[in-house]
């Protein structure tokens, strides 16, 4: 492995841009080339952001020999299809979330970078946030007490027309996989694997979740109260609270500069801690520790972390009657 690690970019859309503007201004990091299913999208990104080499199809990025870690920016939908052809290809894999559509495709993605002794981890930025580190280490060293209750919300007002990707049940349209998966994510960063899971949502004409509520309950007493939306704009705001006071979090909840300590009989803490460039650097800085150290999952990010969020959509999918196309799930 050369000094810099050497990124390839897996698509061209927005969530690729912004992740490549954030690699760009990591010293220890190199955009060295970029695939896309089309020659002149691929060139186009490769002109935009100076990238040395643009390939036109995802075997190709994949068979680049000076590429040591690629970096999915699909639409989900396509996020195990082309993680499985990297892996193949022997190359390690930063794959943005949602990470799949079901558990069993996670699953299966997990074993075969396993089987490879390849590393593997999903883009859950947020689990990489400073500010989320510093509460995470707040509540372990049990500032609030032991968790009792957490609350998390993400939507956006919409309306999105008929033909937009979030309700096309093909390609995995709806709230939760696109959304949801945030407030998931950040309960289960927390209280970990839910014993119980209930849910409701209105569903959209196409069969997707539109507005989904979510209770996460464990055996300790504890619960989460979650929300996602893709025709309400919510706060976007989350807290965490036990017997001993409780965390909030400001507006976006999953990319925080900063968060409020409040307990009782004291005056609110302020912890101020902000994140880099858009705040994609630090995932990138985990992935790239995590292959100098030759780990093949990262701990800030664990593969299994990542599948127990997959298994708790999948049974809020089933709950509340949303099937994708050709899914035993």
């Amino acid at each position: 492995m050369s000094t810099k690690i050497r990124w390839g970019i897996l698509a061209t859309g927005g969530i690729a841009a912004t992740f490549t503007e954030d690699l760009l201004t990591l010293p220890d990091a190199e955009v060295a080339a970029v695939g896309s299913r089309s020659k002149e999208s691929a060139q186009a990104f490769a002109d935009r952001y100076g990238i040395p080499r643009a390939h036109g199809s995802w075997a190709d990025l994949a068979a680049d020999p000076d590429v040591d870690i690629i970096y999915v920016a699909t639409p989900h939908h396509a996020h195990s299809e082309a993680t499985a052809l990297c892996l193949e290809a022997g190359k390690a894999v930063l794959c943005e979330k949602a990470f799949t559509l079901d558990a069993a495709d996670a699953r299966y993605l997990v074993d075969l970078a396993r089987d490879k002794g390849l590393f593997l981890m999903e883009a859950m930025w947020m689990r990489c946030n400073p500010a989320i580190l510093k509460m995470a280490e707040l509540i372990a060293d049990g500032a609030i007490g032991p968790v009792r209750t957490v609350q998390a919300d993400f939507g956006l007002a919409g309306p999105f027309p008929p033909d937009s990707r979030l309700r096309d049940p093909a390609l995995g349209g709806g709230a939760l996989l696109d959304l949801g998966v945030y407030p998931v994510s950040f309960a289960q960063l927390v209280l970990g694997r839910p014993d119980s899971v209930a849910a409701h949502a209105l569903l959209t004409p196409e069969g997707v979740d539109e507005n989904t509520g979510m209770l996460l309950g464990y055996a300790s007493g504890a619960h989460a109260t979650l929300t996602c939306s893709i025709g309400s704009d919510t706060a976007a705001r989350a807290f965490v609270a036990g017997p001993g006071g409780r965390i909030e979090l400001p507006p976006v909840f999953f990319r925080p500069d900063h968060f409020t300590l409040c307990r009782e009989g004291a005056a609110p803490e302020e912890f101020r801690i902000g994140y880099d460039g858009h705040g994609m650097t630090h995932e990138a800085t985990e992935a790239m520790r995590c292959l100098r150290a030759g780990l093949t999952e990262s701990p800030l990010v664990p593969w299994q972390a990542t599948l127990d969020v997959m298994d708790t959509m999948d049974r809020v999918r089933k709950l509340v009657g949303v099937h994708y196309p050709g899914r035993a799930a």
